[in-house]
């Protein structure tokens, strides 16, 4: 008999891509016909969050710091890219649908710059990658960092990175978040989160105060996390440049095996510094993107 020690991360990187072929909570499913109840929650929560002044942002300058959990590096490790992904400094351009990342992590320094496609005639959009100020070609590094950058505009941004869309969307009920009663409002992205075609999103939209609590979301990007599903709980929201801010964050999955995944929180923020595209062009910030975000009073 073998003396062969099995340990959990084991059993649970080999059952991964079983388990992913389980029902899913987030099926995509055929896009619904047009919900006007639920087109009209969105919109509360976008307002709420500040739509108004986020339509007159033309950039966002943030970074962040975090901490991985245990075992979801085996589970997902391009998505985390955990000798990379520690700390950030983040320039969103959201008019363009564009997102620059420079990550600081033990193996040294990533870029990543993102413009998301309009999904129209399999426009995906594009993604650009360096380590070390040399380019990453490779296609999980590429899908991985597109998945990544697209999901962070949306948990930064909330419902106002998706106002405007014309995305489809239904209600679904209500759940409790942190003990909040939240209506739940299904929308169909198209593009998905990152360079594929559909992905799916949940958001908890808080009946008292019309605060977006949760996503929860498919993660068809890239094949390692395809047919998964993960929640982000966004905490300690701000006010600032008229719009509502998600100060600390929490990420686990939930399918198909649910686990704790990710904490992190905003160090620095400011807005509307005037950079431009060449700016954030890699392999590294240029011009008025390059100085760090403004620190955080939390």
């Amino acid at each position: 008999m073998s003396n062969v020690r099995i340990t959990r991360r084991a059993l649970l990187g080999a059952a991964l891509p079983l388990l992913a072929a389980c029902t899913t909570p987030l099926p995509l499913g055929p896009r619904p016909a047009s919900d006007k109840t639920a087109a009209l929650r969105l919109q509360d929560s976008a307002e709420a969050h500040g739509l108004d002044a986020y339509r007159g942002i033309d950039d966002v300058s943030v970074s962040y710091d975090g901490r991985w959990r245990p075992l979801i590096g085996t589970l997902q490790p391009d998505l985390v890219d955990a000798s990379y992904r520690v700390a950030s400094e983040e320039r969103l351009m959201p008019p363009r649908g564009l997102i620059a990342q420079e990550y600081a992590g033990p193996a040294g320094r990533k870029h990543v710059v993102w413009h998301r496609g309009s999904g129209q005639d399999g426009r995906l959009g594009d993604v650009a990658v360096w380590r070390d100020g040399k380019p990453a070609t490779d296609l999980a590094t590429l899908q991985s960092a597109a998945l990544v950058a697209e999901g962070y505009g949306l948990f930064l941004l909330g419902p106002m990175w998706l106002a405007d869309r014309g995305l489809a969307m239904r209600s679904a009920g209500t759940e409790k978040v942190d003990g909040r009663l939240c209506d739940v409002v299904d929308v169909w992205l198209r593009p998905g989160l990152g360079r594929v075609g559909n992905d799916r999103v949940a958001l908890c939209i808080d009946r008292a105060d019309d605060v977006t609590r949760r996503f929860r979301f498919t993660l068809e990007g890239t094949a390692n996390t395809r047919g998964a599903v993960a929640e982000v709980d966004t905490f300690d929201h701000e006010r600032r440049f008229g719009l509502l801010w998600p100060m600390r964050s929490y990420e686990r999955v939930v399918h198909p095996v649910r686990i704790p995944a990710h904490d992190w929180r905003i160090t620095g923020l400011d807005v509307n510094r005037g950079f431009g595209v060449d700016d954030l062009s890699g392999p590294s910030f240029a011009g008025r993107a390059a100085a760090p975000a403004v620190p955080s009073r939390s």
